[in-house]
């Protein structure tokens, strides 16, 4: 699909293929075109050229149009959008359809219990949490009877006790639907966390759809590997299954012999107390249950090295590098290129 707001490319011919029952994850930064992605598949705009198809029923090309209340999509928004003046379930029951309204309080009940917030029925949303609305807010969803859920960056409003709490929750209850659902985020970890795959977009463009694993390990260009968190780049010398490099020999993912360049990942880059050391700390970013070091090379480069806060050395000190267990990745040698 292609996209355009006046002069600014929004999707680049972005192809994309999701799977019946999977949870899939669109991850990449503010501005790159998830949202829109998101927006087309529900019919909320229209593409400028591709086709849009689910479950077998084209519903956007060229001389095909269908509107959005028949496309059989849920979207939850990251504002929830419920209605300020409706209860919880008064909320759920506006959106089941017309052959259920009949029984609509007991089949609203019904959903949210499905979510764990019966008892919140009769509470208008300014009465509840945020974690109460987004679990009325799917359930609202789930009365559409959709075959397919997206959610819109659908925990970034909430602290993150709570949204670790509820996601775990709200990700269990779709798996047991067995629905289909594509959700959009800027959180590398929520997506590695809960996706069976991960489709990362840059500039209007997917550029790699991977299991978690594979992406955060094997990525197809530099950009992915970048935006999968930080990386030491480092020029090397390749010995077949190993690589030689200033932060010492690593396992290498595939085999090379000769000049190399790789990344390798911060949790791999062990550090111990030497005075004889020749790497120095040149800073360090305690988060609590872990440690972020930058580290002065003897060439002069700076790399990173990601550790348990028990394994503490302190800015100043002279380290030596203990590789851990792992693998180093080849540096693709251009945009799009598939490491070997």
């Amino acid at each position: 699909m292609t996209r355009r707001f006046g002069s600014l490319l929004a999707l680049d011919g972005v192809t994309l293929e999701v799977y019946s029952g999977e949870i899939l994850g669109i991850l990449g930064p503010s501005g790159c075109g998830k949202t829109t992605l998101l927006n087309l598949i529900a019919g909320h705009i229209r593409p400028d050229a591709g086709t849009v198809t689910i479950a077998g029923r084209v519903v956007a090309s060229g001389g095909t149009w269908v509107a959005p209340q028949d496309r059989r999509v849920a979207m939850v928004f990251q504002d929830y959008a419920l209605f300020p003046h409706l209860t919880a379930v008064e909320n759920v029951c506006f959106a089941l359809p017309k052959a259920q309204r009949k029984h609509a309080a007991a089949r609203g009940r019904e959903l949210l219990a499905v979510l764990d917030v019966e008892e919140l029925a009769e509470r208008r949303p300014t009465e509840l949490s945020g974690g109460q609305q987004q679990r009325v807010a799917l359930a609202r969803a789930l009365a559409q009877e959709p075959e397919l859920v997206l959610l819109d960056e659908p925990f970034a409003s909430l602290d993150q006790t709570t949204r670790d709490e509820v996601r775990t929750e709200i990700i269990g209850r779709l798996r047991e639907t067995g629905l289909t659902c594509i959700f959009v985020t800027h959180d590398q970890e929520e997506a590695l966390s809960i996706s069976d795959r991960v489709a990362v977009m840059h500039a209007g463009q997917i550029l790699q759809v991977d299991e978690p694993e594979v992406l955060y390990r094997k990525p197809f260009c530099s950009e992915v590997a970048d935006f999968m968190g930080r990386a030491n780049v480092l020029e090397g010398i390749g010995q077949g299954d190993r690589v030689d490099t200033a932060l010492g020999a690593f396992a290498l993912l595939g085999s090379v012999t000769g000049p190399v360049r790789v990344f390798i990942r911060p949790e791999l880059v062990g550090v111990a107390r030497d005075e004889t050391g020749s790497v120095m700390v040149e800073s360090r970013d305690f988060r609590g249950h872990d440690v972020v070091y930058g580290l002065r090379l003897p060439d002069g480069s700076l790399a990173w090295a990601h550790r348990p806060s028990i394994d503490m050395v302190d800015v100043g000190d002279r380290v030596r590098i203990d590789p851990q267990p792992g693998h180093a990745a080849l540096v693709p040698v251009a945009w799009g290129t598939p490491p070997g």
